[in-house]
């Protein structure tokens, strides 16, 4: 990110962080920042999204590495948070089971928008939301390609019983 972006401060905070979770009020990131924050930030919960492309102050706390994981525009709050490092999956027979955690974090670790990624899958943008959102999981089906593109993403996951897998590793 460039040295002249009004919210490289907030990515000079968010490395210097040592905590996991960082929760700050809209007024605390503007002291930071000196420098207040668009309006849309404080009644667009689109402002605040994690997305790689066209959004600088996105760039600032993903490039810290965390995402934003809660945000309360009424009360002017947002918490950033670190993705963990391992993901957790269970197996029926040789087929990954695929949730919106793992899911979403596949789709983020491929630094992909929902649709990006939903026309990497063939399938709609609704269809990639549902799943991150919980209405319904993947088929089976849809698991076994899942599991595919996880694969030549480099996407790393650890087996219930302790193994790291990833084709790349």
């Amino acid at each position: 990110m460039k040295g002249g972006s009004k919210y490289q401060p907030l990515l000079d905070y968010l490395l210097r962080s040592d905590r996991p979770e960082v929760t700050l009020t809209f007024v605390e990131i503007e002291a930071i920042m000196a420098e207040k924050l668009p309006e849309s930030a404080r009644t667009h919960r689109g402002w605040w999204s994690n997305r790689s492309k066209g959004a600088l102050q996105a760039t600032s706390w993903m490039n810290a590495g965390f995402l934003v994981a809660a945000l309360d525009l009424d009360s002017g709050k947002v918490t950033f948070r670190k993705p963990p490092t391992q993901y957790i999956v269970k197996r029926v027979g040789d087929t990954v089971i695929w949730h919106s955690d793992l899911i979403k974090a596949l789709r983020q670790h491929m630094q992909l928008s929902q649709t990006e990624f939903a026309e990497k899958l063939g399938v709609r943008q609704q269809t990639v939301s549902d799943w991150e959102t919980r209405v319904y999981d993947p088929r089976l089906s849809t698991s076994k390609h899942l599991t595919i593109v996880a694969e030549q993403a480099g996407f790393e996951y650890v087996e219930e019983n302790g193994q790291t897998y990833s084709e790349n590793s």
